[in-house]
């Protein structure tokens, strides 16, 4: 089947156009638990959770929350891990007509009062640990209920037994929460609660399902409204690109935050929609990784670069196996092609790249999973997806092999930034999305990112983009992670710096390493500064934090300067 846009082959299996169901997100945990409602849909640390009982205690909560006053379109705030509470806040909260707001548990006061303010979040639903955050903020908020759980609460006999102790020595603080007015105890209400909610008749086009906030690297977060049809589109987009996926049949490794729109499509909402169990993780390890992927046997594993990283060079890496895994799409950051080929080595199954932006629920392109595919491009186009080259300084359509700005246009992309109709205003043209990222397709019309519009480095008047030298650093056998950035420079403007942590057990000097560059790069793109760091700053998703070591170098001059 020939894609007549771009020319591009999809197989006959993945269609270029998909009539998308015009229903609410949550009508899909309604169908699975009727389809399959003893298979099991959670796995948590020993526990699981048919699919029946997910929806019933979804229900439990969506009443709950109405019986307190929450109306349609009311924003509920959900801080949690990967958990079961997680999914069932969720999905209870669209049942009740409500617009989830995912906000990370690692958030300090100040940016969780930024977010519950711009959001006007009434709701939360949190851990009893950050029970206190949520408390020193509050008066400053629009909250009006905080329901509290805890890790124990879905945990088997007798860890739910264990976990204060563990709780105590890891966190140092034990939170004792009392039903008030105003708090709410998690297992009360699913305990006790009724599942006789109120349906809310939602218009899946127009009504928002989430308010997602964007990382804020510039600025502060802004919160992408997304539609129930947004949603519903993307995760079946995701269902026809994975065509091979069996319903009712798959196990998902659940890694990814589902507080990230990444995680929430490609893993809750896609396994939910297929009725796979997920396996949930509440954070990162790597050795932890690795033993849930030797018990557990799934067959997916949605996830990012470092997280495929963290797992191969883990020292016991070689005592797991990890055949079970089938497909993975990676998203985030750019997939070095050494990892790609070295984790498909190791599983047997398929890694491949993929792309997209919160504003866009968040997917767009990804190569292919079973066929052809190109390695360091995103891919193609998703199914009833358009996208675009367009010069920088005119806004003309490049031509193919141009590098310009990629556009993007479908059903999932966003109706726009929450209360900022200028920030809209500058992103969203004609329905077309103009993301930030540099890129160029080529005839095949597979697509690829050069970089952020905003991280191109230009040094002696030359255009640099960082993830070409990326690619080359992690060509050396003794690089796990890369990072380049341009920072200021008095004569250059900038000059190129390179951020290395070393695998366990080598040990590189920066002579060597230049010399590696310099065998495969033109001498003005070879860096000129290297770092060697034990780690790097990331995002929750694993996305390396450029611009907070671009931010502590410009410190760096500012101390220097006033010293001087």
């Amino acid at each position: 089947m020939e894609n007549k846009r771009w020319h591009v082959h999809y197989p006959e299996e993945i269609p270029t156009t998909i009539e998308y169901d015009q229903k609410p997100l949550h009508s899909f945990l309604a169908a699975t638990a009727e389809l399959y409602p003893e298979k099991k849909a959670l796995h948590f640390m020993g526990k699981e959770i048919t699919f029946a009982e997910v929806f019933s205690q979804a229900k439990k909560m969506a009443k709950y929350m109405q019986s307190l006053g929450l109306e349609k379109g009311d924003r509920v705030a959900i801080m949690l891990p990967n958990c079961p509470q997680a999914v069932i806040s969720y999905y209870g909260a669209l049942m009740a007509g409500a617009v989830v707001v995912q906000t990370n548990p690692l958030y300090k006061e100040r940016e969780l009062e930024y977010q519950l303010n711009d959001s006007g979040a009434t709701f939360i639903v949190c851990l009893d640990i950050l029970l206190p955050r949520v408390t020193n903020v509050r008066g400053n908020t629009s909250l009006k209920h905080t329901i509290v759980t805890c890790i124990k609460d879905y945990l088997p006999f007798p860890k739910n037994l264990i976990y204060p102790f563990i709780q105590k020595k890891q966190y140092n603080m034990v939170v004792k929460v009392e039903q008030s007015e105003d708090t709410h105890v998690w297992q009360s209400i699913i305990e006790g609660g009724a599942e006789d909610y109120n349906p809310v008749e939602v218009n899946p086009i127009e009504d928002l399902a989430l308010l997602q906030y964007t990382g804020g690297t510039t600025g502060h977060p802004k919160g992408v409204m997304l539609s129930h049809y947004n949603l519903v589109a993307n995760v079946q987009m995701s269902q026809a690109w994975l065509y091979k996926a069996k319903p009712g049949k798959e196990t998902v490794l659940g890694v990814l935050p589902f507080f990230h729109v990444y995680g929430m499509t490609t893993v809750m909402n896609m396994a939910i929609m297929l009725g796979s169990k997920m396996v949930l993780l509440p954070k990162f390890d790597a050795e932890e990784v690795l033993k849930t992927i030797h018990k557990q046997k799934p067959t997916m594993f949605p996830g990012a670069p470092t997280i495929y990283v963290g797992l191969l060079n883990h020292p016991n890496l070689k005592k797991y196996d990890l055949s079970s895994i089938e497909a993975c799409i990676s998203g985030s950051a750019p997939l070095p092609t050494e990892v790609q080929e070295q984790f498909e080595k190791v599983t047997g199954g398929r890694l491949v790249e993929g792309y997209g932006l919160t504003e866009s629920s968040p997917v767009t392109h990804a190569n292919f999973v079973w066929d052809n595919r190109v390695n360091g491009s995103i891919g193609v186009p998703w199914p009833d997806t358009d996208a675009k080259i367009f010069k920088v300084e005119t806004m003309e359509e490049a031509v193919v092999g141009e590098v310009g700005e990629v556009a993007v246009k479908g059903p999932q992309i966003m109706k726009g930034y929450w209360n900022n109709q200028d920030e809209t205003d500058n992103v969203l043209k004609d329905g077309w999305l103009f993301t930030g990222d540099l890129g160029y397709m080529n005839e095949e019309g597979y697509f690829y990112i050069v970089d952020r519009k905003k991280d191109m480095i230009i040094a002696g008047g030359y255009n640099i983009y960082p993830r070409e030298i990326e690619e080359v650093l992690y060509e050396h056998e003794a690089v796990q992670e890369a990072v380049v950035a341009g920072i200021p420079d008095p004569y250059r403007g900038e000059t190129v710096k390179a951020y290395v942590v070393q695998k366990s057990g080598y040990q590189i000097e920066e002579e060597e390493l230049n010399a590696h560059c310099r065998k495969h790069l033109a001498a003005f793109k070879v860096p000129r500064i290297y770092e060697f760091r034990d780690e790097l700053p990331k995002t929750a998703v694993g996305k390396i934090l450029r611009r907070k070591l671009v931010d502590e170098e410009k410190e760096k001059l500012q101390e220097k300067s006033n010293t001087i």
